[in-house]
């Protein structure tokens, strides 16, 4: 199937969900809940297999823990991997 809008084509109608995104993936067990941030392709489950590990946040920590490995995060970004409104919060916390 192929999709053409004002004279673009694209061979598949479902070319956004394939688009990396930079987001969080829950671990830890019931009521304690830590995450992972991960480089995961947009379609698949939140905690399904990713492609990178960046870092973690531990909310459950007082004050919470939040750390990520800045040279693979602006590597991926290079790379077209967009991060979640999640994740871009934590960085303008962070810094």
């Amino acid at each position: 199937m192929r999709l053409s809008l004002m004279g673009v084509t694209c061979p598949n109608s479902q070319v956004e969900d394939r688009l990396l995104k930079i987001r969080l993936s829950r671990t830890g067990s019931k009521k304690k809940p830590t995450y992972r941030i991960v480089v995961i392709e947009g379609s698949r489950a939140r905690d399904g297999r990713f492609i990178d590990l960046l870092g973690h946040y531990d909310p459950k920590k007082s004050p919470s823990v939040f750390k990520l490995d800045k040279e693979k995060y602006a590597y991926w970004l290079a790379k077209g991997a967009s991060p979640s409104q999640t994740v871009k919060s934590f960085l303008k916390t962070a810094e």
